[in-house]
């Protein structure tokens, strides 16, 4: 009797098995630096004759570049192997709620530079967007001197929703319902486009590079001006059934509560988010005109010193440590990492005050195991974060650079022909 089985399953060809010990060697040269070839075949477990055959592709495509030679015990001194990041470029991209940031990188995630564009008060524009990170690319590449570098893709990190079975964005704090953002941007720039979640771009950033690594099992909160969490599972992201598993700011603390901007009441967000914070801090206060980072600014300089603000910080802290107690029950998790630009404005004031809060709130034994900790990339991990989607399909073989001509897209080409 045929095994339908076996029939239906995928039969792994050379090719799939050439990429996958491609994939295998670049990760140890990305994660792990300089390595000889004898190097990576010891840790990777393959052969020296295999990793002398995929080094040797690796170095015709223009993936890896020999950085010198070392001693060896005895023998001819040994070709040392790197990333070879000057073969493209990167860009890393933030859609915030008035602006964008956008940064360019080479494939080994150096930064070139950086260029905001204010989008709009109300809620970005879809189109306005597009257009603004196509302006930033055109300029970074200018300044940055890689005008004949090919673009390797783009990356994307954007608030709210988005669905990975079509790829629109469904985002209620900048008005997006269905935004077909990803197909917008590949007609725009022409080159692949990769688009997630901003704190989920936000949490790999801080996975990669930041105070994540070496960490199997962890929560990487964004506390921005909206709330949400990257949750990492045995070293993978955890997703959801259409990945938008992490929207941890909408999960509701206070029963009718506070209004939130998602429509519903009582929401994390609506207690924990920069805009609500800042609401709040003026009512304290009777009013105040600042803008919402300003005043966020303005209140954690005033904990300790004025009891209007210590107030509202010891009911912030009992908040969020409700929030991560949610978070070490669900996923019992070894590390929390607070980032985000309001957790980092105020995370050196209020972290004890929320690890206290979070003992309150969490099991006993899941809370003696996990550490809470604050991020350490600061305010570009988001747009650092959508740049790793691009390097991680490089690196697993799924995206391929361009070879010879660049493809440029129209606001690009238009830059450089000035």
């Amino acid at each position: 009797m045929t095994n339908l089985a076996y029939t239906r399953a995928r039969r792994v060809t050379v090719r799939d098995v050439r990429r996958a010990n491609q994939s295998a060697l670049l990760r140890q040269l990305f994660f792990g630096g300089a390595r000889s070839r004898l190097e990576l075949a010891e840790q990777t477990g393959l052969s020296g004759g295999t990793v002398t055959n995929v080094v040797a592709d690796l170095l015709a495509d223009g993936l890896v570049a020999e950085a010198g030679t070392e001693d060896s015990d005895g023998g001819r001194p040994r070709t040392i192997l790197e990333i070879a990041g000057a073969r493209a470029v990167v860009v890393g991209v933030d859609v915030g709620e008035t602006r964008v940031r956008v940064e360019a990188f080479d494939l080994g995630l150096r930064k070139l530079g950086a260029e905001d564009r204010l989008v709009g008060v109300d809620g970005p524009a879809p189109e306005v967007v597009v257009a603004s990170i196509g302006e930033a690319i055109s300029a970074l590449r200018r300044k940055a001197g890689v005008d004949g570098s090919p673009l390797a893709g783009v990356g994307v990190g954007v608030s709210g929703v988005v669905d990975d079975t079509d790829g629109l964005v469904y985002s209620a704090s900048i008005g997006w319902d269905g935004v077909p953002l990803p197909a917008m941007l590949r007609r725009e720039l022409e080159i692949p486009v990769r688009i997630d979640n901003g704190a989920k771009t936000l949490g790999q950033a801080e996975m990669w590079f930041g105070a994540g690594r070496g960490a199997r099992n962890a929560a990487v909160a964004l506390l921005g001006t909206g709330v949400g969490a990257a949750v990492f599972a045995d070293g993978q992201l955890y997703r959801g059934a259409h990945s938008s598993a992490g929207e941890w700011g909408h999960a509701p603390i206070v029963v009718g509560g506070r209004a939130c901007r998602c429509g519903s009441r009582g929401c994390l967000e609506g207690y924990a988010g920069g805009w609500a914070i800042a609401e709040r801090w003026r009512d304290a206060i009777g009013g105040g005109a600042a803008g919402e980072e300003q005043t966020v600014t303005a209140f954690g300089r005033a904990i300790g010193v004025d009891p209007r603000a210590e107030a509202l910080a010891e009911e912030l802290a009992e908040h969020l440590g409700a929030g991560f107690g949610t978070l070490v029950n669900l996923f019992n998790p070894e590390r929390i990492v607070v980032a985000g630009w309001v957790g980092l404005t105020l995370g050196p004031a209020l972290l004890d005050r929320v690890r206290d809060h979070t003992r309150a709130y969490a099991l006993r034994r899941p809370f003696e195991q996990v550490e809470i900790v604050l991020g350490e990339l600061g305010p570009d991990a988001v747009a650092l974060g959508a740049a790793t989607l691009v390097v991680d399909g490089i690196l697993a073989g799924d995206l391929a650079l361009p070879r010879g001509g660049q493809r440029r897209a129209p606001a690009v080409r238009e830059a450089l022909s000035v």
